[in-house]
């Protein structure tokens, strides 16, 4: 019943944090900038206020346009839930594995894409190109560094991962080194941030995942932004967990290792959102064309991660 409680905690503690976060990034953003800014709790006023105001159709939406915020959602929920947070060894952990986070996630982006264009509006249709253009590079780079750490680890299970991390057995890699510096680059492309994609505007020649949620509105828009602010936290999860697991309760602790955990695990949500904000400040947004570019180096950086581990043991 314990461990029950426990894995509930966890799934509703990346749901309660999720817009916690993007509103840290935000806040942090805005300060740097010299700007006030909205308090860091903005994005749940936002949620609330969206789910109280009534959704507007068009006249051509299909059912697809209808349950793909709910299945994107539901799809990027669980894809975060599923990453260890504060312990590892919990009562779903063995269903934590890489391959199928990434899987998850490339069906919440596929079917936003596939309702983007159901419309068959211009903005709609070009936001899904781009963002398909995009993880056309970016998932291939997220494999092979997902490969990268598992060779070392010996698993593909993140618990499992994050054990192997935690007990100090990998030590020092150019490896992990390589592989992180590729996952960060992901996870910018993958969340639209700087220099990707600006988040915060509304430009033809920028926007990318705006784009694709233009038509949305009323309770609609509100999951899909959920689910945005699921998969910062999600990836920001994966970043932490793998890469610096400290903190973590290993195996079946009581309520004071995961309280403790929990602690943990807020403290390096807030460290990474303060680099995030800072990268974001101090970089200036991509072209377009420019970006296959910025994300091909993730995808040549895990290869030179894995062909190392195949080469030298050792690295």
């Amino acid at each position: 019943m314990f461990d029950l409680v426990a894995q509930g905690a966890q799934m509703f503690l990346v749901l309660l944090l999720a817009p916690l976060l993007t509103g840290c990034v935000r806040k942090l953003k805005a300060r740097l900038q010299r700007r006030i800014g909205a308090p860091i709790w903005q994005p749940y006023r936002d949620i609330r206020r969206l789910l109280g105001k009534e959704v507007v159709l068009a006249g051509n939406a299909s059912w697809l346009f209808r349950v793909v915020p709910y299945l994107v959602f539901a799809v990027t929920w669980v894809a975060a839930a599923l990453v260890p947070t504060f312990a590892t060894g919990l009562l779903f952990s063995w269903s934590g594995d890489l391959i199928v986070i990434t899987a998850l996630l490339g069906t919440a982006r596929f079917l936003q894409a596939l309702a983007a264009m159901d419309v068959g509006t211009s903005f709609g249709g070009l936001g899904a190109s781009r963002e398909v253009m995009f993880a056309s590079l970016a998932e291939p780079a997220l494999i092979m560094t997902v490969f990268a750490v598992a060779l070392i680890a010996g698993s593909t299970q993140l618990s499992t991962m994050a054990d192997y991390l935690l007990t100090g057995q990998a030590g020092l890699r150019v490896t992990l080194a390589l592989a992180l510096v590729a996952f960060v680059i992901v996870a910018v492309a993958e969340n639209g941030r700087i220099p990707v994609d600006n988040p915060a505007t509304h430009l033809e020649l920028t926007m990318v995942h705006e784009a694709m949620v233009l038509e949305y509105s009323g309770r609609h828009l509100a999951m899909i932004e959920l689910a945005a602010s699921l998969k910062l936290l999600c990836y920001m999860s994966l970043i932490v967990g793998i890469f610096c697991p400290f903190g973590m309760t290993l195996g079946h602790g009581g309520a004071g290792p995961y309280l403790l955990g929990g602690a943990t695990y807020a403290a390096k949500l807030v460290v990474t959102a303060t680099l995030l904000a800072t990268f974001e400040t101090m970089t200036a947004k991509m072209r377009i064309f420019r970006v296959p570019g910025f994300i091909g180096v993730a995808l040549m950086l895990s290869l030179l991660a894995t062909l190392l581990r195949f080469v030298s043991g050792n690295l």
